[in-house]
């Protein structure tokens, strides 16, 4: 009898335990909707992050071989987070980064396709003159590159370019959509500080009712 006692007793205490480091054991912590790091501007339900990568080694995991960086183009990171009951669509086109090149000369860049940021990097004679700087800076020219020219690692750049960019331009009820959109600075990230990133065309899914316009100063550098 004593020694089913003593096994009782200890099998009690050691349930004891247990149950107390179950009632003890933390919550997982929640991942924050956008970045702390990241710019950001709301109204009407929308929430845009951005992000501008202006240090080499913030490109290293998208683009492990070559960078867009390397020859100039910096990558903005956007989140778009919708609040609403409703989707939302952004015409990712009519985006601009706007830029004052100096105190008379503001210019408009629109962003980059994946072809015109492989066309930049991969091949030499892109119709850009790299001496030219500033003023203006560059802007795509549509059909001026030989298919022929691009190869194999070409198409590699490209296709990273793709998958690191924003994928689509709806943003459904109560969802989040990310990605990269390129504009080609030649180089000239002190530009940015100064940069705005404007935004003009966002819509209502079904009666596309327009949002108001996000103009957002870019204002210091968030990049890690």
């Amino acid at each position: 009898m004593r020694i089913l006692f003593a096994f009782l007793l200890a099998f009690g205490a050691a349930s004891s335990l247990r149950a107390q480091s179950s009632d003890t054991t933390p919550a997982p912590a929640k991942t924050p909707a956008l970045s702390h790091a990241a710019i950001q501007d709301s109204h009407e339900g929308l929430t845009i992050g951005i992000e501008p990568w202006t240090t080499a080694s913030r490109y290293k995991e998208k683009f492990p071989k070559k960078s867009p960086f390397s020859k100039g183009i910096v990558a903005i990171h956007v989140r778009f987070r919708n609040d609403n009951d409703h989707g939302l669509k952004v015409n990712l086109q009519s985006i601009r980064l706007l830029v004052q090149l100096d105190e008379d000369n503001r210019q408009e860049l629109a962003p980059l396709t994946a072809d015109d940021v492989a066309d930049t990097v991969m091949l030499k004679n892109n119709g850009k003159d790299p001496t030219t700087k500033r003023n203006p800076l560059p802007l795509p020219l549509p059909g001026g590159i030989p298919k022929g020219s691009r190869d194999a690692n070409w198409t590699e750049l490209r296709d990273a370019c793709q998958n690191a960019g924003v994928p689509t331009s709806v943003v459904a009820a109560h969802s989040t959509v990310e990605g990269l959109i390129y504009f080609d600075l030649r180089g000239e990230v002190d530009l940015l500080p100064t940069a705005h990133l404007y935004l003009p065309n966002i819509v209502t899914m079904g009666d596309n009712q327009p949002l108001s316009y996000f103009d957002i100063p870019l204002g210091h550098d968030s990049s890690g």
